[in-house]
């Protein structure tokens, strides 16, 4: 299906939005890209610079809740040319277009899914540099969670095609609900209302944490009392590489602040109300660590609390990211689908 929106400089804002494909419609094929990759489309004369490094502030910064910075995204630059002669380009999943040209209307126009799924194309069609980077700006949290959206599409579309149709089906009886996992994750340990599943490769550990508990109060989306859940059910349920050890939340300070940092925000999941919390577990009594986010929100009946919690142990970095680990892990837990 395709959408597009047009994007005013001003504070108005303008929707117009195409009808939806038909059922029929022919299946779009499967974007390019690697994980994260952002690809800009301007000439060299526009991307550089004053305008370079201001896109570099927005989404080459770090990405939060990671110990070692990484970039929130690999930025590319091809020309207009090359986008336009080239389907391979055309067929990215995260483009944005930047056109400054005297006659523009000063506008933004965003489609989805145009040449290929899942894609968001952001294009700029602006008068001058300074309006360029002001609708940078006021559009940034727009076009990040679009782009996210796509990321997460992603990885669920690439686990489909080799579904673990045995644990899918376990998650779902066991909780009601359901999460695509690829053929590579497993079961590790379940209790009542809880599960740990995992991917061990040779360089890595990646996971989901499963846990559900009957809701009392709103009191329960409280930080502390997320952080306090999350290291109750990792000190019972997730062991360490050393005897007598176990993993928790990274939660120490140093003057004051975190020696990792901890990232919180409302985030519209299933559509409904949701916390999400980044930041870093640890080994206690090991040397083990790495990167988590977390999302806790309610049952469609609002009866009972989900958590889902992924991580990722990665201690060398090579050629693994943390990064792009984590958004495995994220996009499964953004597969959540109460229906199924």
């Amino acid at each position: 299906m395709k959408k597009i929106l047009l994007f005013i400089a001003s504070a108005a804002m303008l929707f117009c939005a195409c009808q939806p494909a038909a059922p029929d419609a022919p299946q779009k094929k499967g974007s390019s890209g690697k994980t994260l990759e952002l690809m800009i489309v301007a000439s060299k004369d526009v991307y550089r610079g004053e305008t370079k490094d201001f896109v570099d502030s927005l989404f080459g910064r770090p990405q939060e809740g990671l110990l070692v910075p990484e970039k929130l995204f690999d930025i590319v630059n091809i020309p207009l040319s090359s986008y336009e002669n080239s389907e391979m380009f055309q067929n990215h999943r995260n483009i944005l277009i930047f056109d400054i040209r005297p006659d523009n209307p000063d506008k933004v126009y965003m489609h989805i899914d145009e040449y290929a799924a899942p894609q968001a194309i952001f294009d700029f069609a602006v008068k001058d540099r300074a309006t360029l980077h002001q609708m940078l700006l006021k559009y940034e949290q727009s076009i990040l969670d679009h782009i996210y959206q796509n990321e997460h599409r992603r990885v669920a579309k690439a686990f489909e095609g080799m579904n673990n149709y045995k644990l899918n089906e376990f998650i779902r009886n066991k909780f009601g609900f359901g999460l695509t996992f690829s053929n590579e994750f497993s079961l590790a340990k379940q209790d009542i209302d809880f599960a740990w599943v995992r991917k061990e490769a040779k360089d890595f550990g990646i996971g989901v944490l499963i846990d559900v508990f009957p809701y009392t109060d709103q009191n329960v989306f409280d930080e502390q009392n997320i952080l306090d859940r999350l290291d109750t059910i990792m000190k019972r349920h997730v062991p360490a590489s050393a005897d007598n050890s176990y993993t928790g939340i990274e939660r120490r300070k140093e003057n004051g602040e975190y020696l990792a940092p901890l990232v919180r925000r409302q985030v519209e999941f299933d559509s409904d109300y949701c916390i999400e919390t980044r930041g870093s577990w640890r080994s206690f009594g090991d040397f083990m660590a790495g990167p988590f986010v977390n999302y806790t929100f309610l049952s469609p009946n609002k009866k009972k609390v989900i958590m889902l919690t992924g991580y990722v142990y990665c201690p060398r970095n090579k050629p693994w990211t943390k990064r792009d680990l984590l958004m495995q892990v994220e996009g499964i837990c953004w597969s959540y689908d109460p229906n199924r």
